[in-house]
């Protein structure tokens, strides 16, 4: 009788190529997300002045490339290389960070529909300290100048908000050509101009508010972000939970290829220790 050797694939091809397509998706991206906060940190100077990290007053959205595209990279990584050599490590580490983040997520949203008032506040709070480092930061005056442009708005608040500034507050002491006025990203756009004019601003706080609806967005970005979630509500609650299935789909499928491994494990094992005894036996010994 002779022992049986077992060839088969240790995972389905169709879950390990799965896991390793999606997941080079994932990788790429997470390389993207890298390459360009790398890319904007070195056009600050910050990567040959380390200590220029610490004088940032505000948000610097190039934290938010870093985190996500390094969490993407390792987690893509860990999922391509545990798919293709069909390491029960590697996709159990990725199966066990995909479901924190799900878990996460999950929890964000709960504590975010119970805790909304206090979310608000927070918002108010985080965009006031953004104002106040706006000329700091290139990167965080395009993020503010994009929110405002996109939701129509002007400050958290209210245009009075960027009384915060010292470039744009309206005391006596400040001598600033700004003085008493907003962003660009304020203004109200006129379709058939085609070069921005970013003096628009100017003053316009200084005049009456019936004077500065016609010039700039008098609404704050909390009141108008609301007003948004309130009408696309339906499209932000599907994309959740698209990304929410997407998730479990992962999980599922490198579950799947964790049990497929750990049976082969088994059986090969098993195969092992048959062939061990039948050498055994069939071993005359002098």
């Amino acid at each position: 009788m002779s022992g049986k050797h077992y060839k088969g694939p240790e995972v389905s091809c169709c879950i390990k190529y799965f896991i390793f397509g999606f997941n080079v998706i994932f990788w790429f991206l997470g390389i993207a997300f890298l390459g360009v906060g790398l890319w904007a940190w070195s056009e600050k100077g910050v990567l040959s002045n380390i200590s220029s990290i610490t004088d940032l007053g505000g948000f610097d959205p190039v934290w938010l490339f870093l985190v996500v595209g390094g969490v993407m990279f390792i987690l893509g990584f860990a999922g391509c290389i545990g798919a293709l050599r069909e390491n029960t490590f590697l996709l159990k580490f990725f199966s066990v960070f995909l479901g924190i983040i799900f878990f996460l997520e999950l929890t964000a949203g709960v504590l975010a529909f119970v805790f909304k008032d206090w979310i608000k506040d927070q918002l108010y709070f985080f965009i006031n300290n953004n104002i106040r480092a706006y000329r700091d930061d290139i990167d965080l005056q395009n993020l503010i100048d994009f929110t405002q442009e996109y939701w129509q708005c002007c400050g958290a608040f209210g245009a009075n908000d960027w009384n915060l500034n010292i470039y744009f507050n309206c005391t006596d002491s400040n001598t600033s050509r700004e003085r008493c006025g907003v962003p660009f990203s304020c203004c109200t756009k006129d379709p058939a101009e085609d070069v921005i004019n970013t003096q628009c601003g100017y003053d316009v706080r200084q005049k009456p508010e019936t004077e500065q609806q016609a010039t700039i967005y008098t609404k704050g970005c909390v009141p108008q972000f609301e007003k948004w979630l309130q009408d696309n509500l339906t499209i932000v609650a599907g994309v959740f939970i698209g990304i929410a299935l997407l998730q479990l789909v992962r999980i599922e499928t490198t579950m799947m290829s964790v049990a497929s491994a750990k049976l082969w494990n088994v059986l090969r094992f098993c195969a092992g220790r048959i062939n061990f005894k039948m050498m055994l036996k069939n071993t005359t010994i002098c």
